[in-house]
């Protein structure tokens, strides 16, 4: 797998045991010791990791309510290609965008995606070319002249897709590469037959911003991991 599932609730009253049974688990895999619910139908989840030490953060959980408005933009918008020879950069951009959440500017730009272009070599991103091949996994970048400034992906299951990872480098933000990107991967989806599109924003903040392209809260998505040294 080109990353690990969270860990999710089958239903009923989770407790303190059954977390740690299940970061026992977990850990004698070699897996994360991480969790992904919705808080609307599994309210004992969130009290329960916290319970065991886990850190949880509760995050708007959106749907697509109409069609995203398109932006006029100078970046290149597109889909990548299982063969494409910018996925590392893609997940490169990822990876950085992530490590600075939110929608505020920073100074990480293309030279930071090319240094850490080394942490995705190519083997490490067989198992994503396999799922874009099976369409399991669908990418999206913005690119400028000097490459992938903003990346995102859906994943089809059936009629209904989950937008995840959109990013953009600190570098590029404030000028909708983001939105662009996330109005691609819809376009993308409603293409493919999906009904229902939604996402987890990363905070209120980003929340907004999903708003603006036509998503409504429509409920808060509980995630637990150990808390960062």
């Amino acid at each position: 797998m080109p990353w690990p599932y969270y860990a999710r609730p089958a239903g009923g009253d989770v407790t303190a045991d059954d977390v740690a049974a299940v970061r026992r688990r977990q850990w004698t895999l070699g897996l994360p010791e991480a969790f992904e619910w919705v808080v609307d139908l599994a309210p004992t989840l969130g009290p329960a990791a916290r319970a065991t030490g886990l850190h949880v953060d509760e995050l708007p959980l959106m749907a697509l309510d109409r069609p995203p408005p398109r932006a006029a933009l100078d970046a290149r918008v597109r889909r990548l290609e299982p063969h494409d020879p910018e996925l590392a950069a893609s997940r490169a951009v990822a990876d950085i965008a992530f490590k600075a959440p939110g929608t505020a500017r920073g100074e990480a730009g293309p030279r930071e995606r090319q240094a850490a272009l080394r942490g995705f070599p190519e083997p490490r991103l067989r198992a994503v070319r396999a799922r874009m091949a099976a369409g399991l996994t669908v990418t999206v970048v913005a690119e400028e002249g000097d490459g992938v400034v903003a990346v995102g992906s859906h994943q089809p299951v059936g009629g209904v897709t989950e937008v995840v990872g959109v990013g953009t480098l600190p570098a590029a933000r404030r000028r909708g590469l983001g939105a662009a990107v996330t109005a691609a991967l819809v376009e993308d989806a409603r293409r493919g037959g999906a009904e229902i599109v939604f996402l987890s924003a990363g905070g209120d903040d980003v929340a907004r911003l999903y708003e603006r392209l036509g998503f409504e809260r429509v409920g808060t998505a509980g995630l637990a991991a150990p808390v960062s040294s």
